[in-house]
């Protein structure tokens, strides 16, 4: 029976039929999964084994980063706030782990003082980030051919960087639009293997939610329900949990512009704070939604190829799908599949995003990117279900 397997291989997403008991409020993997982090150990057992496999870290290196990550992650608004307007983008690094924030040339010595008292080192650079971030806007605004995949800031490198599939380069619509793009301002242009999709699928099978012909993933709880990506379903759609019983109705739904949306639940569900780790990791305890920065490591949930982890590439990326340009969406070398839209990003235990589309499998690599859950939270009034 369906839910006798998932008692022993995790929550079915990050909901639970009403129909188990209240005794204990929780199955004994979320139980586990909420006893595990310490203040010395910052991640189950089964996640630094993940990092050990995904980044080729021994443990101690894997504990090493997890910790330095979460005081980047802390100390990442304080130092932005010091650099005032002479801030220019700010990432982890994974060979000093720690984080680096970008200033501009003009900035003063108290200034600097100041960025390095918050804990950060500093690089020099040409532009600050209100100047990349308006060369971006203004790229927003050209209509983007097919063969233009997606442009965002890359502070490392201090200019907004347009992606364009290989297999297009030469096209005269995209020739075209980078010439626009280049008289934006400071432009780089890299080339992609694959145009960008989303990760929606037909009704295939088991997990964990449908609507219509759709299947698609979960990504966190709310209060009242849960978020998922918008291109999954239209405002009123009914939603069916993994078992095809009633759950809920779309409330919100954004696409293209945005992809995001929410879900409300009722008929006997409820919500948790939980993103299943699919047997390869402890199910995993939502804390927080803080921001994680460029160069992070980051993990994802999703239905169809469950459990895999990689880094923040970029942040405030426009993506050209088909359907049309997605804005301010996270990137991640994390790869994922039909299916697995929806689905959970999560660093450490705080919550980053929803699964939104990509290029690549998981069977020979790729890219995907996701919607911030901060920016979905604020545009309906909910709340992050946390531990």
């Amino acid at each position: 029976m369906r839910r006798k397997r998932l008692m022993h291989a995790g929550l079915a997403a990050l909901l639970m039929l009403g129909t188990w008991t209240a005794a204990g409020t929780l199955p004994a993997v979320a139980n586990d999964a909420a006893a595990s982090p310490t203040d010395h150990q910052p991640a189950s057992a089964g996640l630094l084994s993940a990092m050990q496999r995904d980044f080729g870290l021994t443990k101690s290196q894997a504990v090493a980063r997890l910790k330095a990550e979460k005081t980047a992650t802390d100390i990442d608004p304080k130092a932005r706030k010091a650099a005032g307007a002479a801030y220019g983008g700010s990432w982890f690094d994974a060979t000093s782990n720690r984080l680096t924030v970008a200033v501009t040339s003009n900035a003063s010595a108290a200034t600097r003082q100041a960025v390095r008292a918050t804990g950060a080192t500093i690089r020099t650079v040409r532009h600050s980030a209100r100047e990349l971030d308006a060369t971006k806007a203004r790229i927003d605004r050209l209509n983007a051919p097919a063969g233009v995949s997606s442009w965002h800031v890359d502070p490392t490198a201090g200019t907004v960087v347009v992606e364009v599939v290989k297999s297009d380069r030469a096209d005269n619509d995209v020739r075209t639009f980078l010439s626009q793009a280049r008289q934006t301002g400071p432009v780089t242009v890299e080339t992609v293997a694959s145009a960008p999709g989303t990760f929606a699928a037909g009704t295939v099978g088991g997990d964990p939610y449908y609507t219509g012909n759709v299947r698609c993933s979960i990504g966190f709880s709310v209060y009242g329900g849960f978020v998922t990506a918008g291109h999954c379903g239209q405002p009123s759609a009914a939603v069916y949990g993994w078992d095809r019983s009633y759950v809920g109705n779309f409330q919100g739904s954004s696409f293209p512009d945005n992809d995001y949306a929410w879900v409300n639940v009722g008929s006997g569900w409820w919500t948790v704070p939980v993103v299943l780790g699919w047997g390869t990791v402890s199910d995993q305890l939502v804390r927080g939604s803080a921001v994680a920065p460029v160069g992070s490591s980051i993990c994802r949930s999703g239905s169809t190829t469950h459990w895999h982890c990689g880094n923040v590439l970029a942040l405030n990326e426009t993506v050209n799908y088909s359907q049309g340009a997605v804005h301010q969406l996270t990137k991640t070398s994390v790869c994922a599949e039909p299916g697995d839209s929806g689905g959970s990003f999560i660093s450490g235990d705080q919550a980053q995003g929803v699964t939104s589309g990509g290029w690549g499998n998981c069977s020979s690599g790729g890219e995907t990117w996701f919607q911030p859950i901060n920016e979905i939270l604020n545009r309906y009034g909910l709340t992050l279900h946390t531990a």
